[in-house]
């Protein structure tokens, strides 16, 4: 009875508001929460910021998985990590281009770069508003592209991945992530599993088209393209593993493409 009050609420706050007013508001709240969560046992490297705890996040709940102030997951955090010790992806003169925005990796490299922009298909969520397999940018315009847990949403996944090679630099590099099982060597999609509550049954999220397997590797792969396949929470050890909660590997693989021609 609670979660369908709950529900309810929440649904007649979609219809009268917009989705920038929304998060504005969750931000500030976030904000505020995150001070009754001080401590010394949790590190955020997306806010800068320690915790006693993160929150548990997830349909089969992942405990200390949530940043409780930027609310950032496991597989942001290694991101971030990553591009900041791996690449030059926060100089200056570099075009960025982020699908769904994480928000505080967003805020990150918006302040690195002049030339960031995020996009989402919902209005208010991002810079701007595009759809990921039919983007309205000229060819070859970025050096980096970021793509974190969008291609398993996606209907098209091949027109998706196909933009993003378009619109990428030769040269350049995307970053994609993605829910991974990681005992199947297959990526599982059936088109008559349709209802939020199959996908949620056979993928884990309500609103996933697929649950990738071992093969999403091959998937990413062109024949203009290297890609590589980075577990990077794996070079830290298990007590800093633990302590920046980098997770398992289902959701933090980072696939690297670089363009060739």
């Amino acid at each position: 009875m609670k979660n369908s009050i709950l529900k309810t609420i929440r649904s007649f706050i979609k219809r009268i508001t917009n989705k920038s007013f929304r998060l504005r508001i969750r931000y500030s709240y976030n904000y505020c929460r995150g001070y009754f969560y001080y401590g010394k046992e949790y590190y955020c490297v997306c806010c800068d910021r320690f915790f006693k705890k993160f929150l548990p996040f997830g349909n089969i709940e992942r405990k200390n998985a949530k940043c409780p102030n930027c609310e950032s997951l496991e597989r942001t955090r290694v991101l971030q990590y990553y591009l900041k010790d791996n690449t030059d992806i926060f100089n200056r003169d570099k075009y960025i281009l982020h699908f769904a925005p994480e928000r505080m990796l967003s805020k990150n490299l918006k302040k690195a770069s002049e030339n960031y922009i995020s996009v989402d298909i919902e209005k208010g969520a991002a810079d701007r508003v595009e759809d990921i397999q039919n983007l309205g940018f000229k060819n070859s315009t970025f050096d980096y592209i970021i793509c974190s847990c969008v291609l398993g949403h996606v209907e098209d996944e091949d027109k998706a991945i196909n933009e993003i090679y378009r619109v990428l630099k030769v040269g350049g590099k995307a970053f994609i992530l993605t829910v991974i099982d990681l005992k199947n060597p297959f990526t599982f999609e059936n088109v008559n599993i349709v209802s939020e509550t199959e996908r949620l049954k056979f993928y884990g999220e309500k609103d996933l088209l697929r649950l990738h397997g071992k093969d999403f590797f091959n998937r990413l792969r062109r024949s203009n393209s290297s890609v590589k396949e980075i577990d990077f929470a794996q070079t830290f050890n298990l007590s800093d593993r633990n302590r920046f909660s980098l997770g398992n590997g289902e959701r933090e693989l980072i696939f690297e493409i670089e363009k060739f021609n």
